[in-house]
């Protein structure tokens, strides 16, 4: 009888860990940013179908990179999760770090498992608060951990990159325009530093806007009112850059 192949525990989880980050490689990195009327959601995303931010509950968002299949999965559990414990206790209890735990649970479980790979996926819930103060957000990388998350972050392929890029940028109170214009230079910028455009087609912009008097604050942005957006922020830049230059003449 042949002796069975042993690895440590610690080296197995290593693998399933480089594993996992390698297939959330492979997908498009994504943006969340605070800005000064909510948060907002900036990624690539030339499917018009297949969506990589979505409403969860009245004040919460999701975001999400890596396979499909499988963060639509989490999805779907989140909304069902919120659904329950809003009907049975009260909307008020369905919170942003509640979610977050439930997320945390399924993804830690399953990536400890033995039984099944782990997830190829990363997660972003957001939630939007009464004042900029009030406003939450959490990454949740594949093994279940939480980070809580202030400003802005990344997830996806070239996160770290990016993450360095919005740290050194991002500023509290910016117009949804000129957070917008940000996440965009963000995203496109490759890892040799060179700046590429994405058009405003291969956009998926959303935003939970706290001044929206309806209960729900979470709405897509889509067509001439992104295009719009974008031409402002642009605008805005070149305003700034023309300052600067005028303030260094003598």
């Amino acid at each position: 009888m042949s002796t069975p192949f042993y690895v440590s525990p610690q080296q197995a989880m290593a693998d399933r860990a480089e594993y996992a980050r390698k297939g959330i490689a492979r997908g498009r990195s994504l943006v969340v940013l605070q800005y000064a009327d909510g948060i907002v959601f900036v990624g690539e995303n030339p499917s018009r179908a297949l969506h990589k931010f979505s409403e969860i509950y009245d004040r919460i968002g999701f975001a999400a990179a890596g396979k499909y299949n499988e963060y639509e999965n989490l999805r779907i559990g989140g909304v069902r999760y919120a659904d329950l414990r809003g009907y049975t206790y009260d909307r008020d209890d369905v919170t942003a770090r509640g979610l977050a735990n439930v997320y945390a649970q399924t993804l830690g479980t399953i990536f400890s498992s033995a039984g099944e790979k782990p997830y190829e996926v990363e997660l972003v819930v957001a939630e939007v608060g009464a004042t900029p103060d009030g406003d939450q957000i959490y990454r949740l990388p594949h093994d279940g951990s939480i980070v809580d998350e202030h400003g802005s972050v990344a997830v996806g392929g070239n996160a770290e990159q990016i993450s360095s890029y919005l740290d050194q940028r991002h500023q509290d109170g910016m117009t949804l325009a000129e957070a917008l214009k940000l996440a965009v230079q963000a995203l496109s910028r490759d890892t040799n530093g060179t700046q590429r455009e994405i058009p405003a087609e291969r956009l998926e912009v959303a935003v939970l806007d706290r001044t929206r008097p309806q209960s729900r604050k979470f709405k897509r942005i889509v067509g001439p009112q992104l295009s719009r957006l974008l031409a402002v922020g642009g605008a805005e830049s070149e305003a700034e850059s023309a300052e600067e230059e005028g303030s260094g003449e003598e």
